[in-house]
């Protein structure tokens, strides 16, 4: 398994505690840095570094937004001329959609009804509420450098 060293910003991470939308800035700087170091990885190579190990270059870079949980985000994508470079991230996140669309499909080409859907997403989460309770409760027992929280929004 590859390592990653990433680096906040201190705005970033005092923010977290005082605007919306900051844990969605927060992981968006992350998935960068993990997209750069991947590209890196894959030319074996960092920035303006000349080896004879080289597999491409840098073109620049594509934005490519992403919704997930936490936000809205805006990831710059590293693009290779002479080389071929596909971020793991994106490869996993369509497996996932993909798998879920292809059942879908096949619900709708059988003929299941609605009913018979919710049923089906029902039983999915009374076995899935024990797993995540499980998870939820278990014990911290690491030293951690920090706590995320997060809270519903309320009105003033």
């Amino acid at each position: 398994m590859t390592q990653y060293q990433i680096t906040l910003s201190d705005e970033i991470v005092h923010g977290l505690f005082k605007e919306d939308g900051a844990m969605a800035k927060l992981v968006e700087q992350v998935l960068n840095q993990v997209l750069e170091a991947e590209v890196t990885e894959t030319l074996q190579a960092k920035p303006y570094e000349r080896t004879e190990e080289r597999q491409g270059y840098r073109n620049g870079f594509k934005p490519r937004t992403m919704t997930t949980r936490v936000g809205r985000l805006v990831l710059s994508v590293p693009q290779v001329r002479e080389g071929k470079f596909s971020p793991e991230l994106f490869a996993r996140f369509q497996r996932s959609e993909q798998a879920l669309i292809l059942a879908l499909m096949e619900m709708v080409i059988n003929g299941v009804s609605t009913r018979k859907v919710a049923k089906i997403t029902e039983e999915l989460c009374r076995r899935l509420d024990p797993l995540v309770k499980e998870w939820n409760e278990r014990p911290l027992k690491e030293a951690y450098p920090f706590v995320m929280v997060d809270r519903a929004h309320s009105s003033p």
